[in-house]
Order: C-alpha cells, then structure tokens, then sequence
C-alpha cells in the first residue's frame, strides 16, 4: 500500500495497461519462482491468484476483464480436450466412457445426498443441488496430460470421454433444480430441453465440420483459419447456451467436431495450443484464485464445517469412482491415478451450480433477509473445495503422466530403433510447398531419429541469379512452414546438370529413407510420366517414393483410398510403406480405406489389432478393373495408389495405365503415388548377411506372420 502511494498508484490497479502487464508477468515469473518446490504449473498460477487478488494484497480485482479471458481459458482447456482425443480409441472406448461417466456422476451424487442430508441438515432439494456439483468436474489438469505427451492414453480418452457424460448429466440436474425451485417444471420443461439439446448436437457434430471443410479449403491465411476456429468454439458454446446447458459442453463438441479438420501436426494446431497455453488458461488459473477468500474460514464454524465436508465428499466420491473403473477395466495404478487426478477437480460446472443457487431465492426472513437455495457458507465451502481438488488433481495427474511417460521411454529403450527417417522435399513449384511439408509432417514417426530436407535444384552451367533468388524464396517458405508446426526443416540448394541426378546425389549422400514429389494442383500427369520417371528418379533412388498432387489441403481429407496390388507384402519396403500410410490416418484422423488381396489384408489388419485407427478393409486384386475406382472415390477423398517398379513381385501390368486414368477420371481428387523401397536379388541376400531378422517378415509372408506380428507389435510399443 505504501509503495503504491508513492509512485503514486492506488489498489486495486485500474489502469488497464498496468493491469495486463502486472498478469503477463505473473504468468511468467510464478512458475520460475516456485518450481524448486516442484509444485504444478496450474496450482502456482492459482495460488498467485489469491495473493494478488481482492483477498489478498488487492492488488487486482476480478473485474469483467478477468472474468471474460478466464472464460475464454475455460472453454479453451474444454476445447483442446475435445480437438486432441484420438477419435478411433475415443469410439473404441466408448462403453468404457459410458461406464465410468455414469460412476463418476452416480456415486458423487450419491454420497452428496446423503452427506447434505445428514451432516450438513439441508433439505433434499438443496441437498440434491449440492450432489450435483459432486458429480461435475473440469479437466484443469488436462494441459499436464498435453505437455507429457500421453493425450492419447486409453485412461485419458475414457475420463476425457465420462467429462462429457458427467458434466451434461450435473447441468441437467441443474437446470431441473432450478425449475423446480421457480415452478417451472411440467411437459413443456422436458419437451423444451429435450428437443433444444437434440438440435445444438445435431448442428454442432454434422454442420461444423462441413462449415468448417469449406472454409479450411478456401482460406489458407493463417491467422483467418485461427480467427475462424476461435469464433466456431464461442459459437459451439453459446449455442450450448441456448439449449439449456453449459457452454463448456458446446466447446468440448466443437473441438471433437473439428477434430479431423486439424491434424496433430499442422501449424493451426501449433498456434492453437501455444496462444492457449500461454494466455488463455493461464488467465482462467489466476481468476479461479481470485476467489478464494481465506478469512471466511475463521470468521464462522458453519463455513468450516460445510468446506470441510464439501471438499471430503468431493475428492472421497471420485476416488471410489476411479478405483472401480480400474478395478472393472483391469487398469493399472497409474492409469487410476491420471483418471481420478483428471476427474477430481472442481471449477467450470461447479462455480455455474453455485452461483445459480445462490441467486434462486425462496423467500425472506423476518428480518427482509433473502432465504437463498444455497447461503454464504456453501459459497465459501465451495471456493475452498475448488482451490484444494484442483490441488490434489493437479499432483495426482503429474504423478500419474510422468510415471506414464517414464514407462513409455523405458519401452522404447528397451527396445532401440536404429533406423531413422530422413525425408527429402525437392521443390520446385511455390504452389505446393506447404502441402508437401505438411504432408511430410503428417506422415513421420515422432519418436524416430531423422530430418526433414527441403531441396530446391538449380540446373544448367551458369548460375542464374534470377532461379537463385527463386530457390531462396521457396525454401524459406518451406523451412517457415515446417516451424511453424514445431518441425525443423533443412534447406539445400543445390546446382547440378540436370534434376535426376541432383536428387539422386543428394539422395546418397544425405541418406535419404523418404522422397517425397509434388505434382502442380492443376497439372495433369503424363501418359509417358512414369516410364520417364522410372527410368530416372525410381532407378536412381531407392528410397520410399511419395509422389503427391495437392487438389485439396490434406487436413480437409474424409477419407484415404489405399489401393494395394497382390503380392505387396512380399517386398522388401512393405512394412516401410505401410507404417507411413498408417501414420497419415493416425496424424489426421481421416478413415483409411484399403483395397488389397486376402493375403495382404491379413497383414493389414495384424497393425489394425496393435494400434485402432478407423480403418476399412475390401477385398480387390483384378487391376485390369481398376475405373472401377471411380466409383468408389469420392469428393474429398485422397486416392493412394501403391505403386512397383517392373520385375519385383507387386508389379502388375495395369500400372502403365494408372497416369491416363488419373488424368481422365480423378482430376478432381488428390492422390498420392506410392512407390515403395524395392531391392533386387543378390540386395536381398546382402541385407540378409548383414540383419538376417530383417527380411523375416517379408519372405514367404504366411510361414512368416508371427515374426511379422512381433514387428508390429514392437513398432507400436516404441510409438
């Protein structure tokens, strides 16, 4: 107080300016100051609420400005819940979800009542509105689970899953409560409620999506895809409003609704979680402490009594809950710690029940005193209940994620990968340069060793400043693209005779695994392109060949059409291949849709059982029919063609017509040529010298299917 007099400042701070700087570094300095004591980043943030808040020094007060960026946190911490889940495990956990949101909710309910009856000696309506708010919780510590990587842990997609359940359940309970309080409850109610909810998921989950593949077509500025996406989680929210429920559930659909319009590993969901984490829910922690009044726990022994119980209830009801769920799932104890450290706290749907309650008057006292559904004493036990759950949540998922994590690296030790990815780009059309880097992006294992090169290729014996500055710029653009999804890119220009021989050389000496080719978006491709091409690149370079015409940006894709030829799984690079096509459904969320021999589906199906993603497997192997393709593919599909060169065993005649096909019958579609590494005989019996267990999966394919599952198996574990 003293030294704000002199400077001559008065508390709380009102100068907007001032204001804003004073939190920007609070944001930053808390976290450094107090991570000796190795406390989570979301209780720092808290606590530094309170001590700056109105009960505190004052030197903030929770003013619309405070209340209008933690709502924004809070929606956003719903919103990344829903935009990062792994859609296929969330299907495949489904039931799980289902079971433990109705634990979650039922048992907090339950013990709620009963404790609101009995020990605190309110009555059943008031009671049942206290259980509710049990029985809610907010994934605070969800970015805890996002910045140790385990985001697509089977535990993390049931609980992310039951949040759903619970909270739209609490919020009923809630919203019924209320009418019933205020007279409002007849036929109307629930015919009302059911239909205005039926409407804001039907709009939300099928005319997102398409809102959303419109515009991620037609607007590639980055900061116009940002807006959009920000403006489609507020609208989710507040259409979640008008339903009757909570915004926090209209922003958890609208993530799940773009779900597969943001890919992992594009530069949108980079700037998405980076502006999140660093403003948005940083903001919502320290307005969450804010409310936490210390002094309203000596001045009254009901206020005490009634935190005390509220915060036992609360944290007690969700433990049982978890430990049944792991107990009924066979999970094991770290798993139960994540789910019961993401489902303990208490802050989004808690604080709406709250201050519903307390604003649902009754009637007045002799005094002209309004007699509240929920008094004074359960506003304080709830703000205290609120500081202490997000306390134990936060240590309890650290815990939990970090011993996760740790048993994920100790896999991967155990079981080393010595072979990297190294992928080559060669550019030379500006038009393309993003989608061939977020191609390579999209389909590059995480946790392998590798880079990513950009090549532009200047031909001719004079150096011509003019394509000099022309590589120069295209180059930048790709390394700039590739940053901006957190990816390092290495540029390289190189001059040489012709464009083959550059790539091939550089292909050697960088020991290239992938190359990647792109093919202009309104060109067509040649009858004579792919002997030209074999002749050149394919014989020269021995890698894993992309070739890739953007029609459309990859994020906007439904679904991928892979045609794979017969005998397939015989080649050398088949495993190679297949781990890249798998890593492009994973990374985008798109349905991959196979069409191959019985022979190979069964190899297909061994990764499908390791590691779920939405997958479809048709039987097809006559080449000779392949228009018949044309049928199949749809708009916003991507057709993969997986490709040979001549003599090895998948090489089918029909190949020869696949540029006139494209041409004539997909020039509305992106596709991707596929050629996969391929080796000739006495390269066969080399690499077998060298690593026999190599070639193990790959020779004689059905004697061989144990091996090739103990592969898969092992890849998946190293994921």
């Amino acid at each position: 107080m003293k030294l704000a007099s002199i400077v001559g400042l008065s508390l709380p701070l009102e100068d907007p300016v001032l204001i804003f700087t004073v939190i920007l570094f609070v944001i930053l300095f808390s976290p450094i100051l107090l991570n000796k004591v190795k406390i989570p980043h979301l209780i720092v943030l808290i606590i530094a609420g309170a001590v700056i808040g109105p009960n505190g020094i004052n030197l903030l007060e929770r003013d619309s400005s405070v209340v209008l960026f933690g709502t924004v946190g809070l929606l956003y911490i719903m919103f990344l819940a829903g935009i990062e889940i792994d859609l296929a495990e969330f299907k495949k956990n489904s039931g799980k979800s289902l079971v433990f949101g109705l634990f979650t909710f039922s048992i907090p309910m339950g013990l709620g009542i009963l404790g609101g009856v009995y020990i605190l000696d309110f009555s059943i309506i008031t009671s049942v509105l206290l259980a509710s708010m049990f029985a809610s919780h907010t994934l605070i510590a969800y970015p805890i689970v996002s910045k140790l990587g385990v985001t697509k842990n089977r535990a993390v997609n049931i609980t992310v899953g039951g949040t759903l359940i619970t909270d739209t359940l609490a919020l009923l309970v809630l919203a019924v409560i209320v009418g019933m309080s205020t007279g409002d409850i007849g036929h109307s109610f629930w015919w009302k409620l059911g239909l205005s909810i039926l409407i804001f998921g039907l709009v939300v989950m099928l005319g997102f999506p398409i809102v959303g593949r419109w515009f991620f077509k037609r607007y590639d500025d980055n900061i116009s895809q940002y807006i959009f996406v920000l403006g489609m989680v507020f609208l989710g929210a507040f259409l979640a409003e008008l339903a009757g429920i909570e915004a926090i559930i209209g922003a958890f659909l609208a993530g799940l609704a773009l779900n597969r319009l943001i890919p992992q590993t594009s530069p949108l969901m980079n700037r998405i979680e980076f502006i999140g984490n660093a403003l948005f829910i940083p903001f919502f922690l320290i307005g969450v402490g804010m409310l936490v009044d210390f002094k309203a726990f000596v001045q009254d022994y009901k206020t005490i009594l009634v935190a005390v119980t509220m915060t036992g209830i609360a944290i007690i009801s969700k433990f049982i809950a978890a430990w049944i769920t792991q107990k009924t799932f066979r999970f094991n104890s770290d798993e139960r710690r994540l789910i019961f450290g993401l489902s303990s706290a208490q802050a989004a749907a808690t604080l709406a029940a709250i201050l519903v309650g307390y604003n649902v008057v009754l009637g007045e006292t002799a005094a002209g005193e309004p007699i509240r559904l929920l008094d004074e004493s359960v506003l304080n036990g709830t703000i205290l209940m609120i500081l202490v759950t997000c306390t134990i949540s936060s240590f309890a998922t650290q815990k939990g994620a970090q011993n996760l994590a740790l048993a994920e690296s100790e896999t991967e030790d155990e079981h080393p990968d010595e072979t990297e990815e190294h992928i080559l780009i060669p550019l030379s059309n500006a038009a393309n340069v993003e989608e061939l880097v977020n191609l390579s992006a999209t389909i590059k294992s995480k946790k392998k060793k590798g880079k990513m090169v950009a090549l532009t290729i200047i031909t001719g014996g004079q150096i011509d400043k003019k394509n000099e500055k022309e590589a120069l710029k295209m180059v930048d653009h790709a390394v700039k693209t590739a940053a901006a999804s957190d990816n390092l890119l290495e540029p390289l220009i190189r001059y040489d005779l012709n464009v083959v021989n550059g790539i091939s050389n550089v292909v050697k000496e960088q020991k290239i695994t992938d190359l990647i080719i792109g093919l202009h978006e309104k060109k067509g491709m040649s009858d004579s392109f792919l002997g030209n091409l074999t002749e050149g690149i394919l014989t020269k370079c021995n890698t894993n060949t992309m070739i890739y015409k953007p029609f459309q940006p990859l994020a906007t894709i439904k679904r991928h059409v892979v045609v794979i030829p017969p005998n397939a799984e015989k080649e050398i690079g088949f495993f190679s291949w297949l781990v890249r096509v798998w890593n492009l459904g994973l990374n985008t969320g798109a349905k991959l849709v196979f069409y191959a021999s019985e022979d190979t589906t069964a190899f297909l199906k061994q990764m499908q059982e390791q590691k779920a993603i939405e997958a479809e497997f048709n039987s097809f192997i006559d080449w000779d029919d392949f228009l018949v393709f044309s049928r199949y593919v749809q708009e916003d599909d991507n057709l993969l063609i997986i490709m040979s060169r001549r003599t090895h065993p998948s090489y089918n005649d029909g190949m020869s017509k696949i540029p006139s096909y494209l041409n004539k019958y997909f020039g509305q579609n992106s596709y991707i040529l596929v050629f996969p590494m391929q080796l000739g005989v006495a390269d066969y019996h080399l690499i077998n010298k060298r690593n026999p267990s190599m070639m193990e999966p790959f020779v004689e394919h059905v004697e061989q299917l144990d091996e090739f599952r103990k592969m898969i198996g092992q890849f998946f574990k190293k994921k």
